[in-house]
C-alpha cells in the first residue's frame, strides 16, 4: 500500500524537522487516522520528494525528514489543455483528471458559450478552489510537481499572449469533431517540432462559437478530431490528453 503523500508548501531539506502546517497536521491526525510515527511523503512542488515520519504534538506536528528522492512522474514533454470554462462541478472534474493524467498546466479560457462567468471575487475565489484541486489530484497521482491553472483569458486574450516568437511557440490544436484530420496525425510530427510542447484547446458546452474557431485558424491552429464520436467538454480534454501522450510515446 502506497504512503500517504502531502504537499507542503515549505523548504524540505533532507534529513531535518518542519512543522506541519495546520490544514495538513489536522488531514493527517484527525480526517486519515494517522498515528504518531507512521510514514508519509512530502513534496513541495520544487522537484522529487522526501519520505518522512509523523511526530503529533497537541493539535498539530512535526515531520522527521528523510532523504531526497528525486522521482519524478512528469510526461517527457508538456501539454497545456486550455479548457472553454465548463459549468457546475466539470470544470472542477477536468482539472482533476487532467492533472491525473500527465497536463502540465491548464488555461481557461471564457468561451463565447460558456455559461459560468466569474469576475471579482468570485473569480479569486474559483482560482483558489481550482490550485487546491490541481494539489489534492498530485498527492493521490504520484506527481512532484503542480501545474500552473492560469487565470481565465479570452480566446482573443489567449492568442493575443501568444503573438511573440514563433520559434518558441508551442505546437497548438483545436478539437472539432468536423476536422479532416485525426489526432493520430501527431504520430508522423518530428521531434523538433514538439520542442515546446502542446497546447491542446477544447470548447465549453456547446463548442467553440464560428468567430473562434475563425480566430484559432487565423493563428494557424490545427484542427484535429478524436475518432468518429462527438465528446461532451468534460470528457475531450481527458480522453484526448491521454491520446496525444500515447501517440507520442509520452506515456
Amino acid at each position: 500500500m502506497s504512503l500517504p503523500r502531502f504537499f507542503v508548501d515549505l523548504p524540505l531539506a533532507p534529513n531535518t524537522r518542519v512543522p506541519l502546517p495546520a490544514d495538513i497536521a489536522h488531514h493527517a491526525f484527525r480526517v486519515l487516522r494517522l498515528r504518531d510515527g507512521e510514514d508519509v511523503i512530502l513534496f513541495n512542488g520544487q522537484g522529487g520528494q522526501v519520505p518522512a515520519r509523523l511526530e503529533a504534538e497537541g493539535k498539530g506536528g512535526w515531520a522527521a525528514l528523510g532523504d531526497h528522492d528525486p522521482r519524478e512522474a512528469e510526461l517527457p514533454g508538456r501539454i497545456t489543455l486550455v479548457q472553454g470554462i465548463a459549468s457546475g462541478d466539470k470544470m472542477d472534474w477536468v482539472i482533476e483528471k487532467a492533472v491525473e493524467v500527465g497536463a502540465h498546466a491548464i488555461q481557461p479560457i471564457a468561451a463565447t458559450r460558456s455559461v459560468l462567468r466569474l469576475s471579482g471575487d468570485r473569480l479569486d475565489k474559483r482560482l483558489v478552489h481550482w490550485r487546491r484541486i490541481t494539489v489534492a489530484a498530485c498527492e493521490q497521482s504520484g506527481r512532484n510537481r503542480v501545474p500552473q491553472v492560469f487565470a481565465p483569458l479570452t480566446a482573443e486574450q489567449y492568442f493575443l499572449s501568444g503573438s511573440g516568437d514563433l520559434s518558441s511557440a508551442p505546437l497548438r490544436l483545436i478539437c472539432d469533431p468536423d476536422a479532416k484530420d485525426r489526432l493520430t496525425i501527431l504520430a508522423t510530427q518530428r521531434p523538433g517540432d514538439l520542442a515546446n510542447g502542446v497546447e491542446l484547446l477544447i470548447g465549453p458546452e456547446g463548442g467553440w462559437s464560428p468567430e473562434e474557431m475563425a480566430l484559432a485558424a487565423r493563428h494557424g491552429v490545427q484542427p484535429v478530431r478524436f475518432g468518429d464520436r462527438v465528446l461532451r467538454t468534460e470528457t475531450a480534454g481527458i480522453a484526448l490528453v491521454s491520446a496525444l501522450s500515447a501517440t507520442l510515446g509520452w506515456i
